[in-house]
């Protein structure tokens, strides 16, 4: 009986762990163009955080991401620009972030200097 116990926990935890979603870290220009649309664009890809109608306010962990013009920005839209920053994140594996773990703002020499990333815009 002890062995099917310590069996089925086991099962159980390997099934929840299959299911979670590995977390990544991207750093690049976090784009803030209009209102509602947010993009990560890092060496790798363009990946969509979130876009105007159907899907805003659907990723979790969107709060996490303060005013980025209190810091190194650049406003190109009225009270809309870009940054860089490092997120943790999950993604869907082709272009979408899923969900924003953590997010951390940085200067915007640090992605200036990195010929791997595209000037935004």
């Amino acid at each position: 009986m002890k062995y099917r116990i310590t069996a089925a926990v086991i099962t159980a935890a390997l099934a929840i762990a299959a299911n979670v979603q590995a977390a990544e870290t991207r750093c690049g220009w976090i784009e803030n163009p209009t209102p509602a649309n947010w993009w990560l664009e890092d060496a790798e890809n363009t990946w969509t955080i979130m876009t105007q109608g159907d899907d805003a306010d659907a990723v979790e962990g969107m709060e996490l991401i303060p005013d980025i013009s209190e810091h190194d920005y650049v406003k190109t839209n009225g009270n809309y620009g870009y940054a860089c920053a490092c997120m943790s994140v999950e993604t869907d594996g082709k272009d979408r972030i899923t969900r924003i773990l953590s997010f951390r703002q940085l200067k915007l020499a640090k992605c200036r200097a990195d010929k791997a990333l595209k000037f935004p815009g």
